[in-house]
């Protein structure tokens, strides 16, 4: 016998405990972004071993950060460094790529892992320019301040997956920090929840003017980048374009961002995997597999972003602090927290959901159980829907949904805790043949 809860909104709140915690700190972002500017240039090819200029001295200063917030939380957090050599176009002679982690252990699978990441490297105009002062203020300081922010706030609380606080190298060389954190996590067997990579996080005030600052982009791809032509075919049959676990990590923010309305951010939901004909860290880990998201900023300025510092006319260039809007980053950040606090607070999502029904005017549901979860919630939504419309809890794991015909919705499962948090939502296919 089924045990079906009373239908509910699809957005339901998220648990008591998650409203009222600590908010990210406007003054402290600004103070993080400023003492980044000040390293000069952090470009990829700069100096490693200068004491105060270059990548090196920021990515030790980086480090150090996430070593002053484990010892202030008696060691919840480690800090690693993992590095690669490597060669392109923008590093012919090749250059040492290093990621600065923190990380903070989970009580549960060690390789349960949730990552925030940003790019701590910076450019100018010349990508191939590694002396000229190149701040990176929003591209992307602005990240690197809220992954540190997030790492103070959440350090306070435990829970069983891993966080990972990434600060990458080399992504204007060719988003070499991002595989390289994707390539590690392969070799070491994570299994990754979620990769929310923060780049340009910062400002609202528009190229053409305008100012957007109660919006947040986030990009996310469809069909899978890591798909065999089988899976693809299989997602195609299914009617799973729409509904990749990037897609469903996209859509775990918007849920976010409805229910903590206090934030006072829409998560604008862009149904690509990056900004067009441009990219981010996030990408490779798409590549092999790996949910991830890319947030930025509801309206960029192209003037404040890979640009030499100068003024033409009365047109002012450069990545520079006072473009920022740090009462807006500090609402992307406390998006970002919100979003790790429920996804980590929530089971794993489950691993498979399948659909059946077909000639019958009920659609089944079933999935794979996962440890954990105190209860199930199925979602449906007509076939011509974006956004998921109906739901209904069960502790059981399949569900009949009288009188939904099958060949006109489209269904998913997510998995909920005890304390209410939700894990992102798994598509249910067909049944393989």
């Amino acid at each position: 016998m089924h045990k079906i809860a009373t239908l509910v909104a699809a957005f339901a709140l998220l648990p008591a405990s998650a409203q009222a915690q600590v908010e990210s700190d406007p003054a402290r972002l600004r103070a993080d972004v400023e003492k980044l500017v000040s390293f000069g240039t952090r470009h990829t090819l700069s100096s490693p071993d200068h004491p105060t200029r270059g990548i090196g001295a920021a990515r030790r200063w980086a480090a150090a950060e996430f070593a002053r917030i484990g010892k202030a939380c008696r060691g919840c957090i480690t800090v690693e460094q993992i590095d690669r050599r490597f060669t392109g176009p923008r590093a012919p002679n090749g250059v040492n790529v290093v990621n600065v982690l923190g990380v903070q252990k989970g009580t549960g699978n060690p390789d349960d892992i949730i990552i925030i990441s940003a790019h701590i490297d910076s450019r100018v105009s010349d990508v191939a320019d590694f002396t000229s002062d190149a701040p990176g203020a929003n591209d992307d300081a602005s990240g690197v301040a809220l992954v540190l922010e997030a790492a103070r706030i959440l350090s306070k609380e435990t829970f069983a997956p891993t966080i990972i606080y990434a600060a990458l190298s080399g992504e204007e060389q060719g988003l070499w920090g991002g595989r390289l954190i994707a390539e590690t996590a392969r070799a070491r067997g994570w299994q990754v929840r979620a990769l929310l990579n923060n780049d340009i996080v910062g400002n609202t005030q528009g190229q053409d003017g305008r100012t957007v600052a109660d919006r947040v982009r986030v990009f996310s791809e469809g069909i899978r980048a890591s798909e065999s032509t089988v899976e693809t075919m299989a997602r195609r049959g299914s009617g799973g374009e729409d509904d990749g676990p990037s897609r469903a990590l996209m859509r775990a923010a918007q849920r976010v961002g409805k229910a903590r309305s206090d934030i006072g951010l829409e998560v604008f939901g862009v149904r690509r995997p990056d900004r067009f004909a441009r990219g981010g860290d996030h990408l490779p880990a798409l590549e092999l597999g790996y949910p991830a998201i890319r947030f930025t900023v509801g309206v960029e300025n192209y003037d404040h972003q890979h640009q030499d510092i100068r003024v033409e006319g009365d047109r002012k260039f450069g990545d520079t602090i006072d473009e920022m809007d740090f009462p807006y980053l500090a609402k992307v950040t406390a998006l970002n927290i919100a979003l790790i606090r429920e996804l980590a607070s929530a089971p794993a999502a489950p691993a498979s959901a399948m659909l059946g029904g077909a000639l019958t005017s009920d659609t089944q549901v079933s999935w794979a159980d996962v440890p954990g979860a105190a209860r199930y919630k199925v979602y449906w939504r007509r076939a011509d829907a974006h956004d998921w419309e109906q739901s209904a809890e069960t502790t059981d794991t399949k569900l009949t949904l009288p009188g939904v015909i099958v060949d006109d919705h489209f269904a998913g499962v997510a998995a909920i805790s005890e304390n209410g948090a939700e894990s992102a939502i798994t598509f249910a296919g067909l049944p393989p043949r």
